[in-house]
């Protein structure tokens, strides 16, 4: 832990004076006052942690204080000290703006408890309001979460194409948010305005493909009780998004090809081709050339599909972006479960990125979904992730010295907390308790890149 800056308040000298060489003992910075009109002026030439002041001084009081503490010193803790029988006086302290109180006679360990607590969940504040931060900035490009070297890629490309209605495919894992890329490419373009419709090629059945792809006339088999417009018409303009088009029975995609060419539909029943112009994306969690080796699609099909192809990488691939997307899966559960949750302690988050996420993203946003049932209004800890700990990053080999194992540990810790501050340097010293100079020496021992790709362009 850095250490922090204490301005102790308080007209009893000896309490004051004993309280401080405590602190100073435990290794915080401390400027202690004698009342409130040297608190105030300490206050407002020297940057603070935290205010521990009694309530009770002649002149400017406690009470006081705080007002002046939440002006100058918005992100300071502040805990007031009050006699014993005088908690209703504490409860309307913190109704100003202090966290905790405690009544004399002081007990110190208690005291120094209750620092570290609060000091402890101001760093995971901050920590959190950084990724929020991160989250604004790099939320990225409507609605891709990422700042990994690969998604900054990818959002290179929508960019380029955003003029476009060129046909695009994606490629990917399961979970890894292909249909969240479409929506990215439709959103952000000269469709933005126009019909977005989503079709999974997997849930529909066999001998209702193209009843539903192109729609049908009334008559045209049993059932058929009115003319339908299918999902193709229905995206005329716009975007049609066939996801898992590798499902689609190689009828389906004979007539799909024909009328991508043709850029007109027949409905089913009828003699009669309506123009549509629409961009197709199409997206698949297959490797498309086995499929047209395995003659389950069409290769001419293929083709017309795969004008931009664009391949999401897993999450075990962009570990550098599980803290922003955890992070906006807090915001996300937090307005829809009705919950408060600060966000993640350290080792939670160090555990999610050292986590071999196989559902990808899909699996990740489950995780956090029930983390923060569990955890309510507390950050979420290591015992509320669903995730099997004991099989974290199994894979990576231990090394047998134990000057290289903690060589590794150092190196991946250090690394993990960079990349969860955006490279922030200052910050990460902060949250490792260390110098920034000695952050530096560390990096060029352990061979720690000082910038990732993606940082060069963002300077």
């Amino acid at each position: 832990m850095a250490q922090s800056t204490i301005l102790l308040a308080d007209d009893e000298d000896t309490l004051r004076n004993n309280l401080a060489q405590v602190l100073q003992e435990e290794g915080f910075d401390v400027i202690a006052s004698a009342n409130g009109t040297d608190a105030l002026r300490a206050l407002k030439s020297t940057t603070i942690d935290v205010l521990i002041t009694d309530l009770r001084m002649p002149g400017i009081t406690g009470m006081d204080l705080i007002d002046h503490t939440r002006k100058l010193a918005p992100d300071a803790a502040i805990i007031v000290i009050t006699a014993f029988g005088e908690v209703e006086t504490a409860v309307e302290a913190m109704k100003k703006g202090a966290q905790d109180y405690i009544c004399k006679p002081l007990i110190f360990d208690e005291v120094i408890f209750k620092l570290k607590q609060l000091i402890a969940r101001g760093d995971l504040a901050l920590q959190n309001k950084l990724l929020k931060e991160q989250i604004r900035q790099t939320h990225g490009y409507s609605g891709i979460i990422g700042k990994s070297p690969g998604m900054m890629t990818i959002v290179d490309t929508i960019k380029r194409i955003s003029h476009t209605t060129s046909n695009v495919l994606i490629t990917g894992e399961s979970g890894t948010g292909k249909e969240v890329l479409a929506r990215a490419i439709h959103y952000s373009g000269v469709t933005s305005d126009k019909p977005f419709v989503a079709v999974n090629c997997g849930g529909l059945a066999e001998n209702l493909v193209e009843s539903e792809l192109f729609g049908y006339r009334r008559g045209a088999f049993t059932g058929a009780e009115a003319d339908r417009t299918g999902y193709i018409e229905a995206a005329d303009g716009g975007t049609l998004f066939l996801d898992e088009i590798c499902n689609l029975p190689l009828r389906s995609q004979a007539v799909l090809l024909r009328a991508i060419e043709e850029k007109a539909v027949t409905r089913v029943g009828d003699t009669r081709p309506r123009a549509v112009h629409l961009r197709i994306i199409a997206a698949s969690n297959r490797e498309m050339e086995e499929a047209i080796e395995a003659g389950q699609f069409r290769e001419d099909l293929y083709f017309r599909l795969n004008v931009i192809c664009l391949t999401l990488p897993p999450l075990r691939e962009r570990v550098e972006d599980i803290p922003l997307l955890a992070e906006h899966f807090v915001q996300k559960y937090n307005a829809e479960l009705k919950c408060n949750c600060p966000g993640f302690t350290p080792e939670a988050l160090d555990a999610m990125c050292d986590y071999t996420w196989r559902g990808n993203v899909r699996e990740l946003e489950n995780v956090v979904e029930r983390a923060l049932i569990f955890a309510g209004t507390e950050p979420v800890a290591l015992s509320d992730l669903s995730i099997p700990i004991d099989s974290v990053r199994a894979e990576q080999p231990i090394a047998s010295d134990l000057k290289a194992a903690v060589r590794e540990f150092e190196r991946r810790h250090i690394a993990q907390v960079l990349a969860r501050l955006d490279n922030n340097k200052a910050a990460a010293a902060d949250v490792l308790g260390i110098g920034l100079s000695s952050l530096y020496r560390k990096m060029e021992e352990l061979n720690i890149a000082k910038a990732r790709p993606s940082e060069s362009a963002a300077q």
